[in-house]
């Protein structure tokens, strides 16, 4: 998701830098968003000296003392103390100006906001796989934000061609909460029924849906997806209907997280 929304960012010609505390990931990050804008060049999407323009506005780092910036978009781990402890360490080096945002699916904003100074300049700004060409963002207001800080982002979103939705913190937000049933149910139905995902994926795919559960969580990642389910089953109380389905929980475990490790419900090469 990082590498996704630094191209966009670059794309719509903001000058982006791209950070990892992990030198391996920065130097994959590149590697991944050059191929990406080469793939537009070879679809004629995007012309050779455009895919340079958008390349050199990226600056690749795991030097966190360059990460100074008027927008600071975080995309790590779903893990509230690490993203809190990021923030603390970007706020000690920023201006009293720079806005944050986390680009959680399934965390409390609120509570990220609560433990970071300034926290009405703090938001939830969370993007859709893949973030280059899904046109929804959710803006997650918390009792802390400011108009500013919203409206910032806001203009953002527009700037980068994207439809922004302003929604309060909540658990899972609008998309993630309204697609719960989506994923779950499927997953019911493999359980507790002799149909296949592949059915299942083909019939919803002919209802006029682009992608079906199955191969929609292989996309997002069953980690992130699974990880999503549990915390609004969680943050809801329990609801069996929301209930997470084990079948997931196993292919986690299994490292079978879809299409970024070769093989989830499908096999990729």
């Amino acid at each position: 998701m990082g590498c996704g929304i630094a191209q966009l960012a670059a794309t719509s010609e903001f000058p982006t830098i791209l950070f990892d505390i992990n030198k391996k990931i920065v130097e994959k990050a590149k590697t991944t968003i050059d191929t990406s804008l080469q793939s537009l060049v070879e679809r004629s999407k995007i012309s050779l000296d455009q895919k340079e323009q958008i390349s050199q506005r990226i600056l690749f780092t795991y030097d966190i003392n360059e990460c100074i910036a008027d927008l600071i978009i975080e995309a790590i781990v779903e893990n509230a103390e690490a993203k809190i402890d990021l923030f603390s360490k970007l706020a000690s080096i920023n201006n009293e100006q720079t806005i944050f945002a986390t680009n959680t699916s399934s965390l409390s904003v609120t509570t990220i906001a609560s433990k970071i100074l300034q926290p009405g300049r703090f938001l939830g700004m969370h993007f859709f796989n893949p973030a280059p060409a899904m046109k929804l963002v959710e803006v997650i207001n918390t009792e802390y934000t400011s108009k500013e800080t919203t409206k910032g982002v806001i203009d953002v979103a527009q700037q980068m061609g994207k439809v922004p939705v302003v929604c309060k913190d909540s658990p899972g937000f609008i998309v993630n909460r309204i697609a719960r049933p989506f994923y779950i149910e499927s997953l019911r139905l493999v359980e507790e029924t002799q149909i296949s995902l592949e059915t299942i994926d083909t019939l919803l795919e002919a209802t006029g849906f682009k992608l079906g559960p199955f191969k929609l969580m292989d996309l997002i990642g069953n980690d992130i997806n699974y990880s999503v389910s549990c915390s609004v089953y969680e943050q809801l109380n329990k609801p069996e209907r929301l209930r997470p389905s084990p079948i997931q929980k196993e292919k986690v475990e299994k490292g079978e997280l879809g299409k970024k490790s070769g093989k989830g419900y499908y096999t990729y090469n």
